[in-house]
């Protein structure tokens, strides 16, 4: 089969398409023949060695959500059989023909949802989802989203109207971004290249402020955000795709409001808090269902051309999720 890696980090021409046996799988796992393959900003960060967790041991093939059909199941599978359509969750090797992953990380797909966007019921849109939860998202609250264009961003977006939010602002860096999620939905897009996008965003929300902020770019602006919230308002930090290896200390003065901040862990909830990241499996499985959240796909490249899908994320040019066709 075909896989992609790299040996060094650097830019996206050290990702190498190499040949390799389909993945072993044991008792407990599942092999998928790959469809899509989503591509994430943390994988372009892990490539350059600048991941925030630490950078991966090399050589690296990327970890990350993969739509498929199964191709064999181990003998102590239940519940998941060969030809049915799934996506798997932060499969290993994800950039591949195939992937062999634990049936735990496996869900069965929709009727009528393509691959491509089958992609997004995976980490992607379950870190959305979650993060709301963690939120403690509530019916009448305002609610921004940074990088609502992003493959999180959108989702979060839409499941914020969906989860009984008033009020939903997003921020985007480009004029073409911003009508993108005003049409999934946002009442408001702030250019966050703007100076004075603070102020922006307490025209959008009105008097009432902020109540509950998501980012996960992190850098200088988590200042601002902290600033931003309403009385009882609550900021989840749950990345620094901005590419800041370093965070801002929050002064403790700025919480004197009863504001709230908290980082998020996709890790820490499925270990401490199992029911209700199940929970957040099922809503957001309803909300796509439903039609409440369209996962919108930017571009299927070839899986050759990995390196143009990381750059179409490097240059900031995607919106929704940019996936890789085997």
């Amino acid at each position: 089969m075909r896989i992609v890696r790299h040996h060094e980090y650097g830019p996206s021409r050290v990702l190498r398409t190499e040949k390799a046996a389909p993945p072993a799988h044991g008792p407990e796992d599942v092999l998928v023949r790959a469809e899509a393959i989503g591509v994430d900003h943390a994988d372009v960060q892990r490539r350059l060695g600048i991941f925030p967790l630490g950078a991966p041991p090399l050589p690296y093939c990327p970890s990350t959500d993969v739509a498929g059909t199964v191709v064999e199941v181990g003998g102590h599978v239940t519940g998941i059989e060969p030809g049915q359509r799934v996506v798997v969750w932060k499969a290993p090797d994800a950039y591949a023909e195939f992937v062999a992953a634990p049936a735990a990380r496996v869900l069965p797909l929709p009727d009528g949802l393509g691959f491509a966007e089958a992609t997004l019921l995976g980490s992607t849109g379950r870190v959305a989802v979650h993060l709301l939860q963690t939120a403690r998202v509530a019916a009448g609250e305002t609610v921004l989203v940074h990088a609502g264009a992003g493959a999180i961003g959108h989702i979060a977006v839409q499941a914020a109207r969906a989860m009984g939010a008033r009020r939903v602002i997003a921020t985007a860096g480009s004029p073409r971004k911003r009508d993108f999620v005003r049409a999934l939905g946002a009442d408001a897009a702030v250019d966050y290249t703007d100076p004075d996008w603070p102020a922006r965003v307490r025209d959008a929300a009105g008097p009432e402020g902020v109540d509950v902020i998501l980012d996960g770019v992190g850098g200088p602006r988590l200042l601002d955000d902290v600033r931003l919230l309403a009385p009882y308002g609550r900021l989840v930090f749950y990345g620094a795709s901005g590419g800041d290896s370093e965070q801002p200390a929050i002064p403790v003065m700025d919480l004197m409001g009863m504001r709230q901040v908290t980082g998020f862990s996709m890790a820490t909830m499925l270990r401490d808090s199992p029911a209700l990241a199940e929970e957040g499996v099922r809503l957001l499985v309803r909300l796509v269902a439903d039609g409440s959240v369209r996962p919108v796909i930017h571009e299927r490249v070839p899986l050759d051309e990995a390196a143009r899908a990381h750059d179409l994320l490097e240059q900031r040019v995607s919106m929704g999720r940019v996936v890789l066709v085997p």
